[in-house]
């Protein structure tokens, strides 16, 4: 094939992933017009108006809305008590709303990028509140004034987690509105058919972040979709003319499909267009703490982070001993009731002791409330053949096995409580992948081990994502997801959803 291009133009490096054939005459990405700018029935339809850009504005003055409306009722509610209803409070209220958005606003906590997904939200609302503790507490050392201990270690953390509770209702909001196709990012998905079929799919099943696939870009128009369902609306040297034919928000070019100077110079047509890009890397499941980009000479270079910080280590072991001791005393009235009812409505014993594995291959005791009849492990292999399970897990929706207290506590996950004591002894973690059995452990594949490189967990994604109802592919993704990825905070938002999917009894059986 002949390659055409503008005079000047660089054919060479920067060109070789353009070398397709494409649907419209070559532009140099370089140039000060990389497109043709006009009105297609795509870029001029109505429906284009619900797509992010435009929704995110309005989205984004709504949620400094709801922070100034938390702002002005937490502060007032506890400085009134400490400085009176006089104006010298309500001046006081204004400087601490004021202070407090734009500390927000220095945190990323604002930016379209970030609103409505993922957690940089959520942490520029710690951040901020962490720096106004620090900010308070630096005035008072400073001009030796007094400042109420309770505003700074009651007021400030109030307004925090209260700010945030009322972010995550409005997200849910929004979550909602996704999956009726509003307030999407409408999204181009570029690279070889096999990249592109995934990272489609993957964005697919989770419309809540607002990725819409409007179709894809090959490297020519004589490649094959991966699928029939996302069409090929051009080739890779029409990818800027895509994003104004099809009113385009964000660009995802797949590993390996532009490279070196070509994604540079798309990156400076974009610019031109008003596009996003975003690249997706050949690295899978792999997300930040454990990826760091480190530009060095003329290249950037992804750091990947092959071992967990011992910090990090010691700070998860702190947080299960001390708050699962916390979790257990405070549910020890629940767990001895329990414990109550099982032994006074079938024979055997209330506690139920079984040998698991645990982190490395090493073997450990678990404990749980008696939920199945004593004989529940004979019967097992009777019913393998009705397992409604998955290929490694026996599970079934209607067991007889287990009994009328025991389906209550299955429901609502209190069988569960007593491993709380294993994860005071340090058998467990709070969160982590689901403890197996020593034949499920057998029958893994060769990838599967890895998902005891962390100590399995009370809960974890696998609790969150449907429970029983999962495929074994699907749990053993979100485990390995986990094990790759974890954080402390990952942890925490895991523990909140738990509650949520065990009143909700998603899965439970």
């Amino acid at each position: 094939m002949t390659l055409t291009a503008e005079p000047g133009v660089d054919l060479g490096r920067s060109s070789i992933d353009r070398r397709g054939r494409a649907a419209e005459p070559r532009r140099s990405w370089a140039s000060a017009h990389p497109v043709e700018e006009r009105e297609t029935a795509i870029n001029r339809t109505a429906s284009v108006a619900q797509q992010w850009a435009r929704v995110g504005t309005s989205y984004r003055r709504r949620t400094v809305a709801l922070d100034v409306l938390v702002a002005i009722t937490v502060a007032t509610l506890v400085m009134a008590p400490i400085f009176g209803g006089g104006l010298e409070t309500v001046g006081l209220v204004a400087v601490g709303v004021v202070g407090f958005v734009l500390l927000v606003a220095v945190n990323r906590g604002y930016d379209l990028r970030e609103l409505g997904n993922g957690p940089v939200e959520f942490q520029a609302l710690w951040r901020a509140g962490a720096l106004g503790m620090v900010v308070m507490i630096s005035v008072s050392y400073a001009t030796m004034a007094e400042v109420s201990r309770f505003l700074v270690f009651v007021g400030v953390p109030t307004l925090v987690a209260t700010t945030a509770l009322v972010r995550y209702a409005h997200r849910k909001v929004l979550h909602r509105a996704r999956q009726g196709g509003h307030a999407m990012k409408r999204t181009l998905v570029v690279g070889y058919p096999y990249a592109v079929g995934h990272v489609a799919e993957d964005l697919g099943r989770a419309t809540y972040h607002g990725f819409e696939v409007v179709g894809t870009c090959l490297p020519s128009l004589d490649d094959e979709s991966p699928s029939p369902a996302l069409p090929v609306i051009g080739a890779i040297a029409d990818v800027p003319q895509v994003v104004v034919d099809y009113a385009v928000d964000i660009v995802i070019v797949t590993g390996g499909s532009l490279q070196g100077d070509a994604l540079r110079r798309l990156s400076w047509a974009l610019d031109r267009v008003g596009a996003q890009l975003i690249v997706a890397p050949d690295l899978v499941e792999v997300h930040a703490p454990r990826l760091t980009l480190r530009p060095t000479g003329e290249l950037s270079l992804l750091e990947l982070e092959v071992g967990t910080p011992r910090s990090r280590m010691l700070a998860k072991a702190a947080l299960d001993r001390v708050l699962g001791a916390v979790l257990l005393a405070v549910l020890a009235p629940v767990l001895f009731g329990a414990a109550l009812l099982v032994r006074l409505t079938s024979a055997g014993p209330a506690f139920y002791r079984q040998t698991r594995i645990g982190v490395d291959g090493e073997e450990f005791t678990l404990f749980k409330l008696r939920s199945m009849y004593i004989d529940a492990d004979e019967r097992r292999r009777a019913l393998l053949a009705s397992s409604e399970g998955n290929d490694v897990l026996f599970k079934m929706k209607d067991d007889p096995r287990v009994t009328r207290v025991g389906k209550v506590l299955r429901r609502f996950s209190i069988d569960e409580l007593p491993q709380l004591l294993n994860v005071v002894r340090g058998d467990m973690s709070l969160v982590g992948p689901r403890p197996p059995l020593g034949e499920e452990v057998a029958a893994y594949a060769d990838a599967v081990y890895r998902r005891l490189r962390v100590k399995p967990g009370l809960t974890g994604l696998w609790q969150v994502s449907g429970r029983s109802d999962l495929s074994w592919e699907e749990s053993v993704r979100l485990d390995l997801r986990y094990v790759d990825n974890w954080s402390l905070a990952m942890d925490l938002l895991i523990l909140w959803k738990t509650f949520r999917a065990v009143l909700g009894a998603s899965g439970a059986y």
